[in-house]
């Protein structure tokens, strides 16, 4: 009699068990089914161009064109010198120390940079102009005189045109010049301490090529 009882509750209890696994194992087969199975892939995306920004319309394309403002500060002792006034201290003192008319020595620096590539379409499509200003102000005489003046110096700038080239690689036609603002741009000069110069660096065309690396510029 015990023999058929312990028969009598093993056997419901086996189909209670047996019953409960069926939904595991039906993930399992499904899951085993999934993993077999290759997934479907979509449509490949188009192929992006060897190099060079991606064709557009002919003219005026997505993102033709780009570029920064910036505006900066020097603090007291750290003055961007323009090279329009002689640093000797010498001569600052004979032209009048703090009181010395020159002083061509930048606060605040307002620059940018705006590149325009206009057309969508054609070889052409590789090209784009490119404009890189900079406005200094201020008035300031190293170890005499520090202000907060707003007063113009000189506006800075470089303009070129440059072809995109394969390998992340730009051929680059950069012309700069520099005109002096207010006082500076007074012929007669600004006392012993002016040396009559032309701005940073003066008037030049150069000739170049530019490579970007990494995650930088056109590399991306």
């Amino acid at each position: 009699m015990l023999k058929k009882r312990i028969i009598g509750t093993m056997l419901p209890l086996s189909v209670l068990l047996a019953l409960a696994c069926l939904p595991g194992l039906a993930q399992n087969a499904s899951g085993t089914v999934a993993l077999g199975t290759p997934a479907t892939s979509a449509d490949p995306a188009p192929r992006p161009a060897s190099w060079g920004s991606p064709e557009g319309r002919m003219f005026f394309p997505h993102n033709w064109w780009r570029g920064y403002v910036d505006f900066s500060f020097a603090p007291p002792h750290n003055e961007p010198d323009l090279g329009r006034c002689s640093p000797s201290s010498t001569i600052i003192v004979s032209a009048g120390g703090a009181n010395s008319m020159c002083n061509a020595y930048a606060r605040y620096l307002w620059s940018g940079y705006l590149e325009v590539q206009p057309f969508g379409k054609t070889f052409a499509r590789h090209a784009f102009f490119f404009f890189t200003p900079t406005f200094s102000f201020g008035n300031n005489v190293p170890q005499f005189k520090y202000t907060a003046s707003m007063a113009a110096i000189a506006y800075e700038r470089s303009v070129g045109l440059g072809i995109e080239l394969p390998k992340h690689f730009e051929f680059r036609v950069t012309q700069h010049q520099v005109d002096w603002l207010g006082k500076y741009n007074n012929k007669a000069g600004l006392g012993l301490a002016d040396l009559h110069t032309s701005g940073p660096y003066g008037l030049y065309t150069t000739i170049g090529a530019r490579w970007y690396f990494g995650g930088y510029g056109r590399s991306q």
